[in-house]
């Protein structure tokens, strides 16, 4: 390759490289900032449940535990989408590597993504703990 045609490809990648770092760090600071107002409105209505009658402390713990079980049943439930994707993406990359390759057992390889899947699965139903 040439001196005149590096030019070019040096030009564009040094762009592009700028333009991926910067939309990074303005990706990461606009996700901090959101979650920083998301706990300054969280902090500010558990003061305000606080503070609004005589049983507004217990008010404030059963908002915080319904939180918390809020929390933990998205967690679950994004553990079960995850498992289901995993497995299906397995048994979806077997049935291709089986229609490409005739001769051998490489369609086998999907059995990797399909048993992590099923890992997944059997713990959010077996072993995740349960909510009360």
């Amino acid at each position: 390759m040439q001196l005149n045609q590096m030019v070019p490809l040096f030009l564009f990648l040094s762009v592009a490289s700028v333009a991926v770092f910067s939309f990074v760090s303005v990706a990461v600071w606009s996700a901090e900032r959101r979650r920083e107002r998301e706990a300054y409105y969280r902090s500010e209505t558990i003061r305000k449940i606080a503070e609004m009658q005589a049983s507004g402390g217990s008010s404030a713990v059963d908002f915080l535990r319904e939180e918390e079980l809020n929390a933990v049943r998205r967690l679950k439930e994004g553990l079960k989408l995850g498992g289901l994707i995993t497995a299906a993406m397995g048994i979806a990359l077997m049935i291709f590597i089986a229609a490409v390759d005739h001769n051998g057992r490489a369609y086998l390889v999907g059995l990797i993504p399909l048993f992590i899947g099923v890992a997944i699965l059997s713990y959010t139903y077996l072993l995740a703990p349960r909510q009360p």
